[in-house]
């Protein structure tokens, strides 16, 4: 399995970024796909996720800014982030688990500033 995410950059606050996440070595629109971020010395938090049916879910602080998508053709997982605030700075990373084992794709960058 490999996860190979990208799109992130430095941005304004109130502007928008889309991360992507290519994938393989399993089909996203089966596996649980997530996205969690870092930010400078705080814990590794989850921020979205969805599922094979296609529910999302997001934690609070994104809810009505940030959308989880996914393209099948692709096998590519997105996150839309729109409203960019300063707190939403950190690395951004895709996460899958298959037969029980938690993958991680190489994180990306997302720098808001004010």
């Amino acid at each position: 399995v490999q996860l190979q995410a990208s799109g992130g950059g430095l941005v304004q606050a109130g502007g928008s970024l889309r991360l992507s996440c290519a994938a393989s070595g399993i089909r996203v629109v089966i596996n649980v796909m997530g996205w969690h971020r870092q930010a400078p010395g705080k814990q590794r938090e989850p921020v979205a996720s969805i599922i094979s049916g296609g529910t999302t879910n997001y934690t609070d602080s994104v809810k009505g800014r940030f959308t989880v998508s996914r393209d099948y053709a692709k096998n590519t997982v997105y996150l839309q982030m729109n409203s960019l605030r300063p707190e939403d700075t950190g690395v951004y990373y895709c996460t899958t688990t298959r037969q029980g084992r938690r993958y991680w794709g190489k994180g990306t960058q997302v720098t808001v500033s004010s």
